[in-house]
């Protein structure tokens, strides 16, 4: 499934009233996620329309960091969403992007060095 990830977006995160974001764009509070906060970041991000595969991902991405609390290996994440291995790549240009549109917190510097 192809996205369109534009350079510039209409909306920017600082204009998304009730989403509270870092500088680097991550929600501070993932309690505070839902479909259309998703759904916003990724118009933000240039990772839109979000469909069913971005939605496996997104919805793996949040069970995982919420009973784990830690970010999940992405080609684990395509197995067991059914997707190819280079599928979060594909569907929202990394897995940092990924990590945002599932409006999880900053994972920290070490981990988002792997993101990229």
């Amino acid at each position: 499934m192809a996205t369109n990830r534009s350079t510039s977006s209409t909306l920017t995160r600082a204009q998304v009233p009730g989403l509270q974001t870092d500088e680097d764009g991550f929600l501070l509070d993932p309690g505070a996620w839902s479909r259309e906060a998703s759904r916003i970041l990724a118009e933000i991000d240039g990772v839109s329309p979000l469909g069913a595969d971005h939605w496996a991902v997104i919805l793996y991405l949040r069970e995982h960091y919420l009973a784990h609390g830690t970010l999940p290996v992405m080609r684990h994440v395509c197995r067991v969403s059914h997707l190819d291995r280079d599928a979060v790549r594909k569907l929202f240009g990394g897995c940092r992007a990924a990590w945002r549109v599932a409006g999880l917190p900053n994972p920290g510097e070490e981990a988002k060095a792997y993101m990229d």
